[in-house]
């Protein structure tokens, strides 16, 4: 039986998912553009399989905009087994080597405030990162190491919230680029015991919540023309960047590509949320250039006709 197509949409704004276990991003990613039947779609990062938590997706012309989110500081609430070290840093590896575990939960503690601050990360052979056009853990799976340059990173909180002697829940605020396997490792490897990731969610990023979220089976419960209105707008992906008002005259130029004068003296490359003086509407990104004049760098196509 042939199966017939779905007529795609023009969705556009955020959903902020709470992204299930053992699925993809792009798996995600793609149920959810189902469901809203979008014709286009990205998310702003990727999650590990074994990773749930707070996955922001973009739809339509909010995709224009969501490398914003990539730079962002994220927040993670980490389960760490101590004792043993898998060869993927995480519950899906095989147990390569166990240690007894004797450290108590001081000593954790103090282990702990050894990584916060700016410190170097080798980013593991089981990751995304790319050498030579494939992914590090293609290399992995077929028993190849690359050598990884140690990257710069920040951590700017890490906070215990249960340690039975064994494993530890612990909850980290850090820079992009983190991965938290690896940091488990390396605090394993500092108390003498090794450790693997046992759990890993995603509770912050970009100044969203994970109280925010949905799941992809809550949203499918949702009926279909109800969709939409879970969805953010698209200017809230640069909310963290100053905004500035066009008049409609302006408004009609900067729609077409066209660098407009600003009123104020702005400093030269700074960039705003370029708003319609009337309507309120979001036209997209402007950058200053000299004599105050505003030059669009990124715009909402479906604006165009302001």
């Amino acid at each position: 039986m042939t199966q017939v197509r779905r007529p795609k949409r023009c969705v556009d704004g955020v959903l902020l998912l709470d992204k299930p276990y053992d699925i993809s991003s792009n798996g995600a990613l793609q149920k959810a553009r189902w469901l809203y039947t979008a014709a286009k779609a990205g998310h702003t990062g990727v999650l590990d399989p074994l990773a749930t938590g707070l996955l922001p997706l973009c739809f339509g012309e909010a995709t224009k905009f969501s490398s914003y989110l990539l730079d962002a500081d994220k927040a993670y609430r980490a389960t760490v087994c101590f004792g043993s070290n898998t060869t993927t840093g995480d519950i899906e590896g095989e147990v390569v080597r166990e240690r007894p575990v004797t450290f108590d939960r001081e000593q954790l503690l103090t282990a702990m405030r050894g990584f916060v601050g700016e410190i170097d990360q080798v980013p593991p052979m089981y990751s995304a990162l790319k050498h030579q056009g494939r992914p590090l853990y293609e290399y992995a799976r077929a028993g190849i190491v690359i050598e990884r340059p140690a990257r710069h990173i920040t951590i700017y909180s890490l906070d215990l919230i249960e340690f039975d002697g064994r494993e530890a829940v612990i909850d980290v605020v850090c820079s992009k680029g983190t991965y938290i396997r690896t940091l488990s490792e390396d605090l394993g490897e500092l108390l003498g015991a090794g450790a693997h990731l046992t759990g890993l969610r995603r509770t912050r990023t970009a100044g969203f919540s994970l109280e925010q979220s949905i799941t992809l089976a809550a949203l499918e419960a949702v009926p279909a023309e109800e969709r939409d209105a879970l969805l953010l707008p698209v200017d809230v992906l640069v909310a963290h960047l100053p905004s500035l008002e066009l008049s409609a005259s302006s408004a009609v130029s900067f729609c077409h590509g066209q660098a407009v004068q600003s009123d104020e003296n702005h400093e030269i490359m700074l960039r705003f949320r370029a708003y319609h003086q009337e309507t309120r509407e979001f036209l997209g990104l402007a950058e200053v250039r000299e004599n105050a004049w505003l030059q669009p760098v990124r715009l909402l196509a479906v604006k165009a006709a302001v």
